[in-house]
């Protein structure tokens, strides 16, 4: 569909340039630079020349009119966080109003690609995000980007610095608690989903009891809110939970209850503070098993293979702290994930973006239908579909995490939420592969080979806590 480049234009009075913003032409436009006002005097200077990083000339697509791309050459302590475009081969004016290099204190050195928008012919055009992200970094997100093109130079971006990472522009926790209010997902399960969700005291108050290795036959009920579960260290195998022993009350337990559900909200800062990440942490008592697609054969079961106690799976709302637009959502989907921007979700009851959860296997997503993880139409099924088994999230949440925010003791249990079963994978596999005809066997050998163990192994999973994300960018 191609690429659209737009130029700031009506800027405020004292204003400048930083760069320009791109995106491809399927999508409504949805996006932002920032601009620049010079509060001290020397923050902002012109460039003093430009370097071409390309031009669309030769490219061999339909145009409205080729495009130039310029790299600002900046004085000596400024960096550009974005790139020039005009629509012939001549220079840029160095006139600050055409655009500002920033002085590097106000900078992090280095920016990455944030998303491809569009490509062709050995040229990439791609938006620009801080390469260090996270809780403490204080890069923040320009809405500029890049562009690349063979046998021309490589373009030399930074991306603006919070240099009051204060946490000021945080929202207070009455303001995060309207903002969650009003973006709120909807989260839909399978009609066929046997599996679902809980709040963690229900589970702990209906018979959850926590093992420690060496004393297997002496576990100890779980306290409704966790307070007896070891605090701190790490995942080292010395403790894990599970289910009641007797088998109906087992069942019920993994079976969760939509009734007794809750999200558990962590409130953290991105972009130096400049966006707000609410994130949704949702807990399911029980991860079913896993169903696979192979050829004509639509939906072979796998006996327990994918089952497992315990699974924690998380959406996340970044927040615009300059307006309090949703902007993004992040779907957790086994152990990756999508950032979705807000005009490509469905939404339901004004501003409340839709997820679906997989079912079994609870990974979220943006759509319903079926997504494979696998190759050549063949993989492990992850079916999503709409049906009256829905969670409104604003109707059971709890903050669990965040600036003044005190902790329940669960959130600190850094051990398993469920055991770990060793499974013969190679056995259980082979019986499978036994059942098929001969002429599917070695197509089932090939696709199981290239799926994730972590899916096909029983083990109990860690906390939110534990996650690489918590502390990190999605």
């Amino acid at each position: 569909m191609g690429v659209s480049i737009f130029e700031p234009i009506n800027l405020p009075a004292g204003f400048f340039t930083l760069g320009f913003y791109a995106q491809p032409n399927n999508r409504m436009l949805f996006g932002w630079v920032l601009v620049a006002k010079d509060v001290s005097g020397n923050s902002l200077r012109p460039p003093i020349d430009y370097m071409e990083l390309g031009n669309t000339t030769s490219v061999v697509v339909k145009q409205d009119g080729p495009a130039y791309f310029w790299q600002p050459l900046c004085p000596n302590g400024y960096g550009a966080v974005g790139v020039f475009v005009t629509t012939s081969p001549v220079k840029p004016s160095l006139r600050q109003e055409s655009i500002s290099c920033v002085r590097t204190d106000h900078t992090v050195q280095m920016s990455e690609a944030d998303a491809w928008v569009w490509g062709i012919e050995g040229v990439t055009v791609s938006s620009l995000r801080p390469e260090n992200r996270g809780t403490e970094a204080a890069g923040v997100y320009t809405g500029t980007f890049s562009f690349q093109q063979l046998n021309f130079p490589l373009p030399s971006l930074s991306c603006l610095r919070n240099t009051k990472f204060d946490l000021s522009s945080m929202p207070s926790q009455d303001q995060t608690r309207d903002l969650f209010r009003a973006y709120s997902p909807l989260i839909y399960f399978h009609p066929n989903e046997e599996f679902l969700p809980s709040s963690v005291d229900w589970v702990f108050s209906n018979g959850a009891l926590l093992y420690q290795k060496g004393n297997e036959s002496n576990p100890v009920p779980v306290q409704p809110n966790g307070s007896n579960l070891p605090q701190g260290g790490s995942d080292d195998g010395l403790y894990w939970l599970d289910y009641p022993a007797d088998e109906s009350a087992r069942e019920r337990v993994k079976r969760g209850d939509l009734g007794n559900t809750k999200v558990y909200l962590h409130i953290k800062p991105m972009f130096g503070g400049t966006f707000t990440d609410i994130v949704l942490w949702i807990f399911l008592p029980f991860n079913g098993n896993a169903h696979l697609k192979i050829l004509f054969m639509k939906s072979l079961s796998l006996g327990n293979v994918g089952e497992h106690i315990g699974d924690w799976e998380h959406v996340t709302l970044r927040i615009s702290n300059f307006n309090g637009e949703l902007w993004r959502v992040y779907f957790s989907e086994h152990s990756g994930g999508s950032l979705v921007e807000a005009c490509d979700l469905e939404f339901q009851g004004g501003n409340k973006p839709v997820a679906y959860a997989s079912l079994h296997g609870h990974a979220m997503f943006s759509r319903p239908g079926l997504v494979l993880q696998g190759q050549d139409g063949n993989g492990i099924r992850n079916d999503m579909a709409r049906s009256d088994k829905f969670f409104d999230t604003s109707t059971g949440y709890e903050v669990i995490a965040g600036q003044g925010i005190v902790e329940p003791p669960w959130l600190n249990y850094f051990r398993k939420w469920g055991p770990t079963v060793q499974h013969d994978l190679e056995k259980t596999i082979d019986g499978f592969a036994k059942t098929l005809p001969g002429f599917l066997r070695k197509k089932f050998r090939e696709l199981t080979d290239k799926i994730p163990h972590e899916v096909l192994e029983e083990d109990g999973p860690t906390g939110p806590k534990v996650k690489q994300s918590w502390n990190a960018d999605e």
